[in-house]
């Protein structure tokens, strides 16, 4: 646990804008018992803004893919309500 804070696995990096998104938006929910950032990798398309997307349901939670510039990481979630996870990120889309 040493290297959480938040919720929120702090030992590698975070793409742009992400680190915020989830401390604001994912973080704090209740049924969310961690947030998992994964590897980045050089994506196809270009954007400045950061868009989170929910991908599928895990066994543990969900597996989300965020995109900031021509960055993209997967995030992963442990969560005992993927469903309403999906909700949440999907309002938020729509917020931003």
């Amino acid at each position: 646990m040493k290297h959480r804070k938040n919720k929120i696995k702090r030992q590698h990096g975070i793409i742009k804008g992400l680190r915020r998104y989830l401390e604001d938006y994912v973080a704090p929910l209740d049924f969310v018992k961690g947030v998992i950032p994964g590897e980045i990798t050089v994506g196809k398309t270009k954007g400045e803004n950061l868009v989170v997307r929910y991908k599928y349901l895990t066994v543990s939670g969900a597996k989300l893919i965020a995109r900031s510039g021509n960055s993209v990481q997967e995030v992963f979630v442990i969560t005992s309500d993927a469903d309403k996870l999906k909700e949440v990120i999907e309002n938020c889309q729509e917020i931003n």
